[in-house]
């Protein structure tokens, strides 16, 4: 298999686990479950996330795809901060429950907007 193929695989498998991971806790912090300060639940993604980053780059190397010299690659990483972004007030930082669940559906939109711009390579997606 080459390693472009591996490299993608990781990739994919990584992100599913990622999206699973951030909709469950979502759902946790939602519901004021204790699951939610589990040590493995605050590790795991930590984990998950570094590979996933880590595949990333190394499929923009192999296809030789660049953020800032290619739109679509560019738009998955300006969505992936956004992501990110949204993703700290959901879990951590957002003062209310309200809030909290508010910056959860917005990360929740910019996944979406990402995975849709892997799958077309078109940072215009919605246009």
């Amino acid at each position: 298999m080459t390693t472009y193929l591996l490299l993608k695989q990781l990739h994919v498998a990584c992100v599913v686990i990622s999206i699973a991971g951030f909709f469950l806790r979502g759902v946790w912090m939602l519901t004021d479950s204790p699951m939610l300060n589990r040590l493995w639940v605050r590790v795991v993604p930590h984990v998950n996330d570094t590979l996933l980053l880590l595949a990333a780059i190394g499929l923009s190397i192999v296809q030789q795809q660049y953020p800032f010299v290619h739109g679509w690659v560019t738009a998955k990483v300006i969505g992936l901060l956004a992501y990110i972004g949204f993703g700290l007030f959901a879990l951590r930082r957002g003062r209310s429950k309200r809030v909290r669940a508010g910056f959860w559906l917005a990360s929740l939109a910019s996944f979406a907007y990402i995975v849709l711009v892997a799958l077309t390579k078109n940072p215009l997606v919605f246009f």
